[in-house]
């Protein structure tokens, strides 16, 4: 599976960098995270629980940063695994500023596999780019929000915590569970 995209943020690009690499930030921004935990500058791991077409499944990732270009770019590569299949790849995430907004552009490739891989090719694009949506739209709502109010990202987090989508309305696939995690693109990855 190949997807890409890009979106528009109102910051300066270094500020949206040190928000994809926040673990508190995409905690609150990856469908469905229960865990996302920081082992070291450029290894995580995550857990994500989601609804994939008849499936309710937890998904347990790791993901690496490589190829750091700090604040510019970076390539994500992951895996996740759950009772229901696996999947695997790798997202290649770039940052863009020009005229005060920040773009961010992303492409992922994936590649799932067991139960989860029969529900059908465009069950999972359809999802991947729905968690995708869902991803940025959140992660562009927090970091422009501390943006405004001069609050840090911990400080945001505490005060206006993203309320959880009720589950029947989670139709999520954890590409990575980050990696379209890092950044939702980190989840797209899975």
């Amino acid at each position: 599976m190949k997807l890409s995209g890009s979106y528009q943020i109102y910051l300066e690009k270094q500020k949206v960098w040190e928000a994809l690499n926040d673990p508190e930030i995409l905690k609150k921004t990856i469908p469905g995270c229960e865990e996302f935990i920081k082992k070291s500058e450029t290894e995580f791991t995550a857990t994500a629980t989601n609804k994939i077409g008849p499936f309710n499944a937890s998904f347990t990732g790791d993901i690496e940063l490589k190829d750091l270009n700090p604040p510019h770019s970076y390539k994500i590569i992951g895996s996740g695994n759950s009772p229901v299949g696996f999947a695997n790849g790798e997202a290649f995430v770039s940052l863009e500023y020009k005229d005060n907004v920040t773009t961010l552009a992303y492409t992922v490739e994936a590649n799932v596999g067991g139960k989860i891989a029969q529900v059908g090719s465009r069950l999972i694009d359809m999802t991947a780019k729905k968690m995708a949506d869902i991803f940025f739209g959140k992660f562009t709502e927090l970091v422009s929000s501390n943006q405004k109010t001069g609050k840090n990202a911990e400080q945001q987090i505490i005060e206006n915590k993203v309320p959880r989508e009720k589950k029947s309305k989670k139709k999520t696939f954890i590409y990575l569970s980050i990696a379209i995690l890092a950044a939702g693109l980190i989840y797209l990855i899975i």
